[in-house]
């Protein structure tokens, strides 16, 4: 049953809402109501109230769709440009976060400022780049020209504001450098880190080898963990959600159009005099390699190009489900150079994706109307649940979807989502439930809670034990005849390392070793796995006075680096955080 022709049957009830309808519009039709809602948002967003245009969002999106098909040679897929689509208003709200920062710290290039960038002793490197001769010097004629030239004046005018933007930037960028700078107690105490090592025996008390009888929990202990630690139970937006999918799997009419395509380039194949244009003009997803590859080495699958005669492609042979054609283009003795013409079946955009899509749509017209779970059993789909989270792309029984997450976001509960075409399927979704951000209920993390206060038990109980077993066997080879284990070595321990062979990661029994002395025994050490008894066999701790110039230069710019990432990870969440940002996409995009 067509839309029409439900149209049709229900012409009775839409006729009295049609003049229902009519009425109330006449009415609203005096107030400027609709003049008013016709405006709707006349940007994509806002930033603390600077704008953000959809031209330059457009711009945005359409240089990384520029720059993914210069470097794949394909078009982006649905999910893809969705990706691409919210970095794009990402990056834009960033830029304009950055820019403010920029005003309110009153950072500013003065025209002087901007003159020495264009003609000073040292200007920009796109100026340097543009206008620098053989001997690396500046040609200050061709400069002084290019400057004075009219109808170079509109050139000019957007070269001398990036100019100044990017100096602005620099300027920030030494603003944000001067307050993280290293001090020589922060390099003498890395190369001290770095630089000294340490030789051990340990016995080793896994916390595992507690027993679960051995350890008593109650209600009382499980609700107390909990509320000490709740920010270790946060949520996101959840959406609990239901859907039906179409597969978008190449039909076998695709396949045979895929095939006819790579037999009708044949002959312009043979005739093709460069066959490393030839192959990038048409688009192959088998690069040209150019090179001479010895017989022995052909893969099993491209053998047919052997028997051929130098210039002659092949018949279409099928590899791994996608045609493929070989051109032999030199034989030297028992090398051959050969080029591969080759395309990925995909569902025709028009007679398979078209299809599919229309399919989705009438589901979701009727579903909205006669119910989602009534439609799906009238068409024989299967219907799928999945949940989703604020901000992680990642859906199981999906996989990544941004569409999907962003659908959900808009939706309101019992609400049936347009089509959604992901990579390989279309989906129509369902929203049944939308949880809010928060500490999630206990008895929803009741058992991780149990685990946790379970772990932190039996650490007391092993570290417990081995206190009193040292009471009685204070060297380290009486305490592992009495516990039945073995004593273990590690040498070479660095200071600034992580991990203990055959122990795993052990920060705290590490930082433990290097407060020791050699040839001490320690008491009980609680690690991350286990509780560590640690005798130090040599000790070689660093001197700084051995410091050089270039260990100090070495370790003063990595550390400069590691402090200007890390502040760079959270500059723009800090931002974010005290903004005001409205985003309009979904009324302007839709």
């Amino acid at each position: 049953m067509g839309v029409m022709e439900k149209m049709r049957n229900s012409t009775a009830s839409i006729l009295w809402i049609l003049i229902f309808s009519f009425g109330v519009l006449w009415v609203l039709a005096d107030t400027q109501v609709f003049d008013a809602l016709a405006v709707g948002p006349r940007n994509l967003g806002t930033v603390n109230g600077d704008e953000i245009s959809l031209d330059e969002y457009n711009q945005r999106v359409s240089f990384y769709t520029d720059q993914f098909s210069q470097q794949t040679g394909r078009s982006m897929s649905p999910e893809m440009r969705a990706m691409y689509e919210n970095q794009a208003w990402e990056d834009l709200v960033a830029a304009r976060l950055i820019e403010q920062q920029i005003a309110e710290l009153g950072i500013t290039v003065t025209d002087s400022e901007l003159m020495n960038m264009v003609t000073g002793d040292n200007p920009a490197p796109f100026i340097r780049q543009q206008f620098q001769q053989e001997d690396g010097t500046i040609d200050r004629i061709a400069l002084r020209a290019a400057i004075e030239a009219p109808e170079n004046s509109e050139i000019w005018m957007m070269i001398e504001q990036q100019l100044r933007e990017n100096r602005r930037q620099e300027k920030l960028n030494n603003f944000i450098s001067s307050g993280m700078q290293v001090s020589s107690l922060d390099i003498r105490n890395e190369y001290v880190r770095a630089n000294s090592f340490a030789d051990i025996e340990f016995v080793r008390f896994p916390f595992s080898e507690v027993l679960n009888d051995e350890i008593t929990i109650t209600d009382d202990e499980l609700r107390r963990y909990y509320r000490n630690n709740s920010s270790r139970f946060q949520r996101s937006e959840t959406y609990r959600f239901r859907f039906v999918s179409w597969d978008k799997t190449p039909t076998s009419q695709d396949t045979t159009n895929t095939i006819q395509e790579v037999q009708d380039l044949i002959p312009a194949f043979e005739d093709a005099v460069n066959d490393s244009l030839f192959v990038l003009r048409y688009q192959s997803v088998i690069p040209y390699r150019g090179s001479f590859v010895a017989i022995d080495d052909i893969r099993e699958e491209y053998r047919p190009v052997i028997d051929l005669e130098i210039g002659e492609v092949s018949e279409v042979v099928m590899i791994g489900g996608d045609p493929h054609a070989f051109k032999k283009i030199d034989q030297r003795g028992n090398e051959i150079k050969f080029a591969v013409l080759s395309y990925r079946v995909e569902a025709d955009p028009i007679a398979t994706i078209d299809r599919l899509a229309e399919r989705a749509e009438e589901f979701q017209f009727y579903a909205s109307s006669d119910g989602f779970e009534g439609e799906a059993e009238r068409r024989e789909l299967e219907i799928r649940e999945a949940t989703a989270t604020k901000d992680n792309p990642f859906i199981p029984g999906l996989g990544a979807s941004q569409q999907t997450l962003r659908a959900l976001e808009n939706l309101r509960v019992n609400r049936i989502s347009d089509p959604i075409e992901l990579d390989d399927v279309f989906i129509v979704a369902q929203l049944l439930e939308k949880t809010p951000e928060g500490t999630r209920p206990f008895e929803e993390v009741r058992s991780q809670v149990e685990n946790a206060v379970r772990t932190q038990k039996r650490k007391e109980v092993m570290a417990n034990r081995v206190r009193e077993m040292l009471q009685t066997n204070q060297d380290l080879e009486s305490l592992a005849a009495a516990s039945e284990k073995e004593i273990q070595a590690a040498s070479d321990l660095r200071m600034n390392g992580s991990t203990i062979p055959g122990a795993g990661r052990e920060l705290n029994v590490i930082g433990a070793i290097f407060e020791m002395e050699p040839g001490q025994t320690s008491g009980a050490i609680e690690g991350e796995n286990a509780v560590f008894v640690v005798r130090v066999t040599g000790l070689d701790k660093a001197d700084p006075a051995n410091m050089t110039t270039a260990d100090r230069s070495e370790i003063r710019n990595r550390l400069e680096q590691e402090k200007f990432m890390a502040f760079n990870e959270v500059f723009i969440d800090r931002l974010r955080e005290g903004a005001s940002i409205s985003d309009n996409r979904r009324q302007i995009l839709r």
